[in-house]
């Protein structure tokens, strides 16, 4: 069985959670909560790219 890969997985968590926050944003209305919510989940799906390039360069997946 392979090993959990941590910062991958908060980064999902993180994704997710945006995505969430999106759909209660809209249900709430919040223009403001839905922007933030579709920002947040540009850069940390951006910052799990990256982090998921720098460990493939690394050798550690």
């Amino acid at each position: 069985m392979n090993k959990v890969k941590w910062p991958l997985l908060v980064y999902a968590i993180l994704a997710a959670a945006s995505i969430i926050g999106i759909g209660i944003a809209i249900s709430e209305r919040s223009l403001i909560g839905a922007i933030g919510c579709i920002i947040a989940i540009v850069v940390i799906m951006g910052m799990g790219f990256t982090t998921k390039r720098k460990m493939r360069e690394n050798g550690q997946l």
